[in-house]
């Protein structure tokens, strides 16, 4: 018989000392760190632990000795076991100064160059009901909090309607409602469930792969419009009858909806980028406005989730871009040449069009850059170029020059920052600028250095997309040396 692990010890009484990584905090018990989540500095607990390695260990509070005065009453009923919005309980000026510290404790300690000072984070003027997407998952299993176990609290209905559980993938956690979005999306999510229960749906079963409801997803706009699609899992004529009668419930409940899809997704994941898009009434698409600016967005376009952040971070990113670059841009051939890289829908190249000779946009996704286009169109810009494919297959030496040594680099690249080709790439192309977007500051502080070789960090901003979440967006802007 294998030896019995020891039991791990119960911390009583400690306080916590900071803000950590992944939206936790921490404390220090000895030569030991230990992480917990869900408490913030000043808070006086005692920690279970429940992971112990030579340096540091994770723990859950259990007990709560004496808050924080700090500490604030979350506005979620969900808040703790629902895996989102972990620091309600931190009043925003406090998560917007930990927010800071993030990325600039990343761009020291990863980057290790000379950095400016950083200017004031910008702070998001809606901290809830912020979101302009949102996406939830059925399930025929529901999420038990430890409490509700010890209980033996029993259920009428084990289906369910919310968001995933933190460590499965086949089990919901009911969500009766939700602030990270207008009221509409707890109205459609319950209606639809109600619908559910009182006509015997199926919800989906990820382990047997049954079950007619498997997820749906609310867009809303700033114009108005409001998308919904639902993912169902059709393998019977029955299942496509019922799922036709429940989407005509909707429509008729709900008039708002100006774009009414569904997919078919008999697939073993829930994505459904490669699976055909079906309008059962209205339109395929919503717009958004930005500063006059129409975008088409369909069900698969990507579009920054907080609409009116997303304005807030492209006019940073702008201005990095264009101010002081040119003193007389009133002769169009002197505009500079602008690269978009990793340009989505074609946001900020479109949104910066307007002060560039030419912009040229390359993003991995193709129905991605057909949106580009569009929304290029829609809105009377002739000056974009954009192009399909693997950033390093695409941006090389014959791609620069064929379209021009760029003026301006623009890069907003996923969590995994840029790769080293692409890096090589942009020195060699050696623009007068970069403007570096990231939601990610620590795979931004990596390339930083990188880029060091020639490039000095100029300016620094952060800006909150996302409260009461860890994350942040940071952009800084680097001038040739």
């Amino acid at each position: 018989m294998g030896r019995k692990k020891k039991p791990l010890p119960l911390l009583e009484g400690v306080r916590i000392e900071a803000i950590a990584a992944e939206g936790k905090s921490l404390f220090r018990a000895n030569d030991l760190v230990v992480f917990v989540p869900f408490a913030i500095p000043g808070d006086i607990v005692d920690v279970q632990l429940t992971k112990k390695k030579h340096s540091y260990a994770e723990g859950e509070v259990v007990r709560m000795v004496e808050p924080s005065a700090d500490r604030i009453a979350p506005f979620c009923p969900h808040f703790g076991v629902c895996g989102g919005c972990k620091w309600q309980m931190l009043p925003y000026e406090l998560q917007l100064r930990a927010k800071q510290q993030q990325v600039m404790d990343a761009l020291t300690r990863i980057g290790k160059v000379e950095l400016p000072e950083c200017t004031p984070i910008l702070g998001s003027h809606k901290t809830s009901e912020y979101r302009n997407k949102l996406e939830f998952g059925f399930a025929n299993k529901r999420w038990l909090t430890k409490e509700q176990i010890r209980s033996g609290e029993q259920f009428e209905r084990q289906e369910s309607v919310g968001y995933h559980a933190n460590g499965t993938f086949d089990k919901i956690l009911p969500i009766e409602e939700c602030h990270l979005m207008e009221p509409v999306n707890d109205r459609l999510r319950l209606a639809i469930r109600d619908y559910a229960y009182e006509h015997q749906l199926g919800f989906f079963d990820s382990r047997e792969h049954t079950g007619l409801l498997r997820g749906m997803m609310i867009r809303l706009s700033n114009t108005g419009e409001l998308m919904l699609l639902i993912q169902f899992c059709m393998a019977t004529k029955q299942e496509h009858e019922q799922a036709q009668a429940l989407l005509a419930y909707i429509h008729d409940k709900f008039p708002e909806i100006t774009s009414l899809l569904y997919v078919n997704n008999q697939k073993y994941n829930d994505t459904f980028g490669d699976l055909p898009v079906e309008v059962f009434a209205g339109a395929d698409h919503i717009f958004l406005e930005m500063e006059g600016l129409r975008f088409k967005v369909g069900a698969k376009s990507f579009y920054q989730t907080n609409t009116e952040q997303a304005y807030e971070l492209y006019k940073v990113a702008r201005s990095f871009a264009f101010d002081g670059f040119m003193a007389d841009a009133s002769d169009s051939t002197r505009l500079p040449l602008v690269y978009d890289l990793y340009t989505g829908t074609g946001t900020i190249a479109n949104f910066v069009a307007s002060k560039a000779r030419e912009v040229i946009g390359i993003e991995y996704v193709p129905e991605a850059i057909e949106d580009a286009k569009v929304n290029s169109q829609l809105n009377g810009i002739e000056n974009t170029r954009f192009y399909a494919g693997d950033m390093k297959d695409i941006l090389t030496e014959n791609f620069v020059a064929e379209h021009g040594r760029p003026d301006i680099i623009i890069t907003d690249p996923p969590r995994a920052g840029m790769h080293t080709d692409v890096v090589d790439v942009i020195l060699k192309a050696a623009p007068q600028r970069i403007v570096y977007v990231s939601c990610n500051p620590a795979t931004q502080a990596r390339d930083l250095a990188l880029l060091d070789v020639d490039y000095k960090v100029a300016r620094i901003q952060p800006v909150d997309m996302f409260p009461h979440t860890q994350h942040v967006e940071n952009v800084v802007l680097l001038l040739r040396r």
